[in-house]
């Protein structure tokens, strides 16, 4: 726990399971038996593993997909059920949980005003979605409503990776999935699906419409900060400025989780500035003592390891 001689540590990258939503989408999924246990556990395991590494707080939001890939009947009461849900396990531990949303995006109108019952009524600190809702991106003109109401509420969208479509699995990885079948996933998959939401969300003109519009991308900015530079140049080669870099910096937050490379934490400080980054693990997927470790040892001042670890999450989420 946090005490005067030690840096408060808030995670916002943090993934559970729901019993009832896991039981949705393929339980291979799950992986290991032990990372099944972590993922269901969110009381006395997790805790213990969040104190073994000086984690104070974990922002909980459900592993994708979530309910990203379900129809809006059932998607609707079934992210209303786990919202309450989670919200007793906060409830439970006020001092040591926060929560993400989970959103039933395939009815954008139901999905903001699970986002408004949530963050009105429950307290949560925003939403979480996992990648295209049933093959469409996040960016789609349909899904507005939900940004809109993001907008009004104050509160920052949570843009998270999940499996590429099939298409895309079988053009790109298929030929290595044998040998590598993390490839589809975070070793690449993720990165390139996520940072092409996020490309395709400051062209949409989303930020535009909503100026006070905030997202989070984890995993260092799904390697945006490092290209932003040339996308901007390159979309300008038609004569017409660009502003995609300025957009990003201004509307984009970005966390550490599962990315704890400090060449590329420097490169996203240079880029975005300190205040725009966020301490996450991207646990129980990544065990939570790499990451407070890598912290320690990192060439910061105080002030800037101060609004890493929790600062700027303070700030964000109003914690």
């Amino acid at each position: 726990m946090a005490s005067e001689n030690k840096l408060k540590v808030i995670a916002l990258e943090e993934h559970y399971w729901d019993a009832e939503v896991s039981k949705t989408f393929d339980a291979g999924e799950a992986r290991s038996p032990e990372l099944r246990k972590r993922l269901e556990d969110t009381g006395a395991l997790r805790i213990k593993e969040m104190d073994e590494a000086g984690i104070d707080v974990q922002v909980l939001s459900h592993a994708a997909p979530s309910t990203q890939r379900l129809d809006a009947a059932t998607a609707i009461p079934l992210a209303k059920r786990a919202n309450d849900r989670l919200n007793e396990t906060v409830r439970a531990h006020p001092d040591r949980f926060a929560a993400f949303a989970a959103l039933p995006t395939a009815d954008p109108k139901a999905a903001a005003d699970e986002l408004e019952r949530t963050v009105d009524k429950l307290g949560f600190k925003g939403a979480m979605v996992h990648g295209p809702t049933n093959g469409v991106f996040f960016d789609d003109k349909r899904f507005w409503p939900i940004f809109e109401r993001a907008q009004a509420l104050d509160v920052p969208l949570y843009l998270h990776p999940s499996l590429p479509v099939k298409a895309v699995v079988d053009a790109y990885y298929r030929d290595y999935l044998d040998r590598f079948p993390g490839l589809q996933a975070a070793a690449w998959g993720y990165t390139v699906e996520t940072a092409t939401q996020g490309i395709r969300m400051v062209l949409s003109g989303v930020f535009e419409k909503y100026p006070g519009l905030k997202i989070i991308l984890g995993h260092l900015g799904e390697s945006l900060p490092f290209s932003a530079w040339r996308i901007d140049m390159c979309l300008s080669r038609g004569g017409q400025p660009s502003t995609f870099r300025e957009t990003f910096n201004r509307h984009f937050w970005i966390t550490t989780s599962g990315n704890f490379c400090t060449p590329a934490l420097m490169c996203c400080m240079m880029e975005m500035g300190v205040d725009r980054i966020l301490f996450s693990v991207d646990y129980p997927f990544v065990p939570n003592p790499p990451g407070t470790k890598w912290m320690e040892g990192l060439p910061l001042s105080l002030e800037d390891r101060t609004k890493i670890l929790s600062g700027n999450c303070k700030r964000l989420l109003k914690m």
